[in-house]
């Protein structure tokens, strides 16, 4: 199984427009951060988590011509804007594209993407396959998911799991519950907005120290903000076995 880092970057991306912070105008590539999303490779099936507005620069980029499926945390503009670009996939497989969603999400999608699901539909549109994300495992393309239910401050929002790896974004609380789903993870994406405390991200020390307590082998930041400061220098502070994640970082993942 292979993941790679689409996007790495919070709402505003990185550079932030406007912005003349030292992160905004570094030349590291590694600071050039867009919406965040992640792709997932395995047994010739090919799943998107979250489809931002850099959706198409981040398909173009990564050479994808396959997509199976596309599973969405939540309704958040930064995570649903590129949905209309799923258009070439429809033309290239000749079938809608089935994203999996649940239902609060779904109706979020139908409103913004009205046009898609009215009764009269227009030539060119896109085709999409709303499907429910039950509450337990279940099975998409012979791959098993496990939704894991974290909040977004008030938001509930779904991270996932998938064998030894587990993807969580857009989070600052974890219940109990979820938690325990977690351990055992050898691979552990998780958000990380900055280091000061935010209303609806983990902050970095929060990150770190829900890290040690799942205690995978290695975990990795993302939705990270121009406010975290020089990929280099917060890279050089963090414990090991944690990385900062960075767009275009590809991962095999063993058994």
């Amino acid at each position: 199984m292979k993941i790679t880092f689409l996007g790495t970057g919070t709402s505003q991306g990185v550079p932030v427009i406007a912005c003349e912070c030292n992160t905004c105008l570094s030349s590291d590539k590694y600071d050039k951060r867009l919406r965040t999303s992640l792709l997932l490779e395995a047994d010739n099936t090919t799943l998107l988590f979250d489809a931002g507005p850099d959706f198409r620069q981040q398909m173009l980029r990564e050479h994808v011509t396959k997509l199976d499926s596309i599973l969405l945390t939540h309704e958040h503009k930064d995570h649903i804007a590129g949905l209309d670009d799923v258009r070439a996939f429809n033309y290239k497989s000749q079938e809608a594209i089935d994203i999996y969603a649940e239902e609060r999400v779904q109706k979020a999608i139908k409103k913004e993407y009205s046009y898609v699901f009215s009764e009269y539909q227009y030539p060119g549109i896109p085709k999409m396959s709303l499907i429910d994300i039950p509450d337990n495992k279940f099975i998409l393309k012979g791959i098993e998911i496990e939704p894991i239910r974290v909040f977004h401050y008030r938001l509930p929002v779904y991270g996932f799991r998938i064998g030894n790896f587990a993807y969580i974004t857009d989070a600052n609380y974890i219940p109990e519950e979820s938690k325990e789903k977690l351990f055992g993870v050898k691979y552990l994406v998780i958000n990380a907005l900055r280091k000061e405390k935010h209303i609806s991200h983990f902050s970095l020390r929060e990150a770190t120290d829900f890290i040690r307590e799942v205690s995978p082998k290695k975990a990795f930041i993302t939705h990270i903000s121009h406010q975290m400061g020089l990929h280099a220098q917060i890279s050089k502070e963090l414990p090991q076995g944690i990385f900062l994640a960075y767009d275009g970082l590809t991962i095999l993942l063993d058994d």
